[in-house]
């Protein structure tokens, strides 16, 4: 796991401290995200982060897991340094 993994996992579970998730688990599905949890986890993903979600990647595959977040983080970190 690298530290950006840690770091969603750490907010997850701070909201949910039973929730044991793997990168790959699908959050969703598990019941641990509901519309407002996900405007949330937006939110903290952009200012942990520092980038902008844009709005074309304001969907639900690139916040389903851990790694899919990740992912996205890395991307839109990857253009702003350009």
């Amino acid at each position: 796991m690298t530290p950006e993994h840690d770091t969603v996992r750490r907010f997850i579970t701070e909201r949910y401290p039973q929730a044991d998730i793997a990168g790959g688990d699908d959050i969703f599905a598990l019941g641990y995200v509901n519309s407002l949890f996900a405007v949330e986890l937006v939110r903290f993903v952009e200012k942990t982060f520092g980038i902008t979600v844009p709005e074309d990647a304001m969907r639900m595959d690139n916040f389903r897991t851990i790694d899919a977040i990740v992912e996205l983080v890395r991307g839109e970190a990857a253009v702003a340094d350009r």
